[in-house]
């Protein structure tokens, strides 16, 4: 037996999470829906699907490869869109239904940082209409789980009759659809927006948070807002860049990939598995990849598709303690002149500096490097909205395909980062990186 990981190690140290098993699957010729429900017995609540007790094995997903997602045993995963999707939604329901998965819809909801005016009534009106004909359109399909209304609408938003606007679609969903229930994903769990979602939004059948490094202090929070409806958690895992340290320059530092693996492990065991019977279901974030200050701060893969050691995580998670076949490189932060991220890398321009990194992979698989440079993001964006990849600054690596490099620093002064991205050959990696600044 292979020692474990920190990641494993921490789980391992709370014994077997055992998982109930999810109804059987309905054909996929059979197109009825399927009752999902809420029950609540001495203050613990269950959700039930098909009459049976439905444990979500969940992420977030923003790409079309779902059969990886149940290979690795997940069985729901949640959008942020109905009609904005990587693919139709129909067609998107039929693959997931096909699998054996489930679906948390999310249904578009103008967000007031974007400009919607929430005390606009026609406005207000034509948006409910567009809700309506999307949940017409896909109330009775079997992979269905649950209606999310809205990401995030309390980010930057200061009218709070926007939770006014989501109890009546609220509303609306429930006169249409009988069998599902709804819910708003909210950022964070603020005492203040969860008082004002409990007195304006009551229709929803349960409030859904999405937190990152303040995953740890959730249930804290939820006793002090005296909190005591059901909930999902919709996003979790990485800690958020505006939770971390930053250099002197202004750069938030990134976990290595193997640092974020450890924090979904911990995540999970401290502070999602012991409050079950409040918090019915979450969705990891994010079976995916993108650009958000990063292109590797969120993803759970690469852009090249590969996946990373936070997917061997939930796959151990989701499979009672056991891991993949084979697992990705475990990789060390990178050390940059002989100094990591916390020291405030500074170079100067033109002169030549050692780059190296450690790593360790489990089933000895043979490792390939690939090294690159980025100007440093300047960008202002939040909750999620498309961002601008940096760009890349080519010819500063004599060699970016080893373990070690020499990096000379470029000409113009300014704010870089240093990426090493570490592969097994079987669409696995490991990645780190490290800002510097050049004078």
């Amino acid at each position: 037996m292979k020692k474990c990981t920190v990641a494993a190690c921490i789980i391992l140290a709370t014994g077997a999470m055992a998982q109930e098993p999810a109804p059987a699957v309905t054909t996929t010729n059979d197109l009825r829906p399927i009752k999902v429900e809420i029950i609540e017995s001495d203050g613990k609540y269950r959700l039930l699907r098909g009459g049976k007790p439905y444990v979500v094995k969940g992420a977030g997903i923003d790409h079309i490869d779902l059969e990886t997602f149940a290979a690795h045993g997940g069985n729901s995963f949640r959008t942020w869109a109905v009609d904005d999707g990587a693919e139709p939604p129909r067609q998107l329901l039929d693959r997931a239904h096909a699998l054996g998965l489930t679906v948390s819809l999310g249904l578009e909801f103008a967000a007031e940082r974007h400009g919607f005016d929430y005390d606009d009534a026609a406005a207000v009106a034509k948006q409910k209409e567009e809700t309506r004909a999307r949940v017409m359109a896909h109330k009775d399909h079997p992979a269905l789980l649950s209606w999310i209304i809205g990401n995030e609408l309390n980010n930057h938003y200061k009218n709070p009759r926007v939770f006014d606007a989501v109890n009546d679609v609220s509303i609306m969903i429930h006169e249409i659809d009988p069998y599902h229930p709804t819910t708003t994903a909210l950022a964070n769990a603020d005492k203040a927006v969860i008082k004002e979602v409990n007195k304006r939004a009551g229709d929803l059948d349960f409030i859904s948070f999405q937190v990152y490094g303040a995953l740890f202090g959730l249930h804290n929070d939820l006793k002090k807002a005296k909190f005591k409806r059901p909930y999902f958690i919709t996003e979790w895992g990485a800690v958020g860049h505006w939770e971390v340290w930053n250099t002197r320059w202004g750069a938030p530092v990134e976990n290595s990939s193997s640092e974020k693996a450890a924090n979904y492990a911990k995540g999970y065991v401290e502070a999602i598995e012991p409050y079950r019977d409040q918090g019915i279901g979450n969705y990891v974030f994010l079976w995916g990849q993108k650009q958000e200050r990063t292109p590797t701060w969120y993803g759970m893969f690469t852009d090249d598709g590969s996946s990373t050691e936070a997917i061997d995580v939930m796959h151990f998670i989701w499979n009672n303690n056991q891991w993949p076949a084979n697992r990705a490189p475990r990789v060390s932060p990178i050390s940059l002149n002989d100094k990591v991220a916390f020291d405030n890398v500074t170079l100067w321009h033109g002169k030549d500096y050692t780059a190296k990194i450690v790593v360790m992979d489990y089933d000895n698989d043979p490792i390939s490097y690939k090294w690159e440079v980025r100007h440093e993001s300047n960008a202002t964006e939040v909750g999620g909205d498309q961002e601008e990849i940096p760009e890349l600054v080519e010819g500063l690596i004599a060699d970016p395909g080893q373990q070690e490099i020499t990096l000379t620093a470029p000409q113009e002064s300014g704010a870089y980062r240093l990426f090493v991205y570490a592969s097994d050959g079987n669409n696995h990696t490991g990645h780190a990186n490290i800002p510097f600044y050049v004078k």
